[in-house]
């Protein structure tokens, strides 16, 4: 299937579901370089049946939505516990391959399919997807999970499924907001560099973002530039691995510009690359800054944490009432070849998207639109919060079909071993814009061929 009728359904799907509008050689271990095909014609069990077993994860550190969703499965079902290894996003990105080829894990979150299903560490999961009626779900949430024989991702076999459906933008501080003049979200581009220098001029830290350690934070503020320099169709088609895609193109070279402005302007805190995801939020939240880019996984939280003060809006448009883009994609869980219990992983994973109390969590704690079928329950969300406004910003990219998949999981690596210390370098005043895309693309290339 080619990337603009993957396009052209999303946008089909979102439009008529309301979806969002509410991420060679065997790897160690491996016994095999081909994708586990198997398991999709392999009879499978829809349950997890009654004697006690102890689920293993392995979940990404600083989010509370997976170990809520555990908490509550194993007060409807007490025979199952779980045992759960949390690691940073970047952590689990360098330690996939070793950790699902020498101890895998029942469930864990997934920075990218294509490298760990071409090594044939991830379960093929069509046999779930027929049982549990997967399959009639709204294509558009699948297709990111989907991995063909070529290795390029968007349709075939299904070796993930998701929490929910992840979005990114511009959470902001009402309070420093109003001080500041600021009303209303910024329309433009140029509204928002206008907001960003009255908010320095104020002694106010127009942004803080983590870009410290293994974790390069400035991803989030430079995709979105991407979004209003470009467009989301070469971005998705970069990251899906499409033959003879590129990041170095001319309007993303233009963002990279953007964001260095903002930098040598002195919009982020002085310490980005030594501030990490949880000292961001928590100065966030302690009103030490007026803008974080971040997910709307983070909706609940602050709705709790800064009830009535935290807003959120889509990166703007260069000119009023132009089209909108955002990074959007499910919370990618897999389950492992060698799973010692497959069957009740995947379980879970229906049951999240299933059931009642579990796609209440999925809004109240995740921020985000649950998966499952278009007809399934939703819970009524409060005017006035952020969930509100992170479901509604949905509706706006369903109806401009702009939901880009992140950058970060072009390739297994590229996040860690590329965007990571690039973004660094950048930061530091060492890289250059243009420095930065082809460096990072002659990685990219690198590692898809390889």
């Amino acid at each position: 299937m080619s990337s603009k009728n993957i396009r052209s359904r999303i946008l089909t799907t979102l439009a008529c579901t309301g979806l969002l509008a509410t991420s060679a050689c065997s790897a160690p271990g491996s016994n095999s370089d081909t994708p586990d095909t198997a398991s999709s014609t392999a009879a499978v069990t829809t349950s997890c049946g009654s004697d006690p077993i102890t689920v293993k994860g392995y979940f990404e550190t600083g989010f509370p939505l997976p170990k809520q969703l555990t908490d509550e499965f194993t007060k409807q079902f007490p025979n199952v516990t779980w045992d759960i290894r949390e690691d940073q996003f970047a952590v689990i990105t360098q330690n996939a391959p070793r950790v699902l080829a020498d101890d895998p894990p029942d469930l864990m979150r997934l920075p990218q399919v294509s490298e760990l299903v071409k090594d044939g560490l991830l379960k093929n999961l069509d046999g779930y997807a027929q049982a549990y009626g997967w399959d009639k779900w709204p294509a558009s949430q699948l297709e990111q999970m989907r991995v063909n024989s070529s290795g390029q991702r968007g349709d075939g076999p299904l070796y993930a499924q998701g929490l929910n459906f992840s979005m990114t933008g511009v959470f902001y501080n009402k309070k420093l907001a109003a001080q500041i003049g600021l009303t209303q979200p910024p329309a433009t581009l140029a509204d928002l560099d206008a907001a960003l220098q009255k908010a320095k001029d104020a002694g106010i830290t127009p942004i803080n973002q983590f870009n410290g350690g293994a974790t390069g934070g400035l991803a989030f503020p430079l995709q979105n530039l991407m979004a209003t320099y470009g467009d989301a169709q070469s971005i998705n088609d970069w990251t899906f691995q499409t033959p003879g895609a590129t990041i170095d193109t001319p309007g993303n070279l233009q963002a990279t510009q953007h964001l260095e402005k903002w930098i040598k302007a002195g919009y982020f805190a002085s310490d980005i690359n030594s501030q990490d995801y949880a000292t961001m939020m928590s100065r966030f939240i302690g009103g030490k800054s007026l803008f974080m880019f971040n997910g709307d996984w983070e909706s609940g939280n602050l709705d709790k944490q800064m009830a009535g003060n935290a807003g959120f809006f889509l990166m703007p448009p260069q000119a009023p009432g132009g089209k909108q883009a955002a990074m959007s994609a499910p919370l990618t869980y897999g389950i492992g070849t060698k799973a010692a219990h497959a069957d009740c992983a995947a379980f879970f994973l229906n049951w999240v998207a299933t059931n009642q109390t579990a796609r209440d969590i999925d809004v109240t704690v995740g921020g985000s639109h649950p998966m499952g079928p278009s007809d399934a329950y939703m819970p009524t969300v409060k005017q006035d919060t952020v969930t509100a406004a992170t479901l509604a910003a949905g509706a706006t990219i369903g109806k401009d079909n702009g939901a880009m998949e992140f950058i970060a999981n072009a390739t297994g690596a590229i996040y860690a071993k590329s965007w990571t210390p690039q973004l660094q370098k950048l930061a530091a005043g060492q890289q250059t814009p243009a420095g930065l895309l082809k460096s990072v693309q002659k990685d990219y290339e690198a590692q898809v061929k390889g």
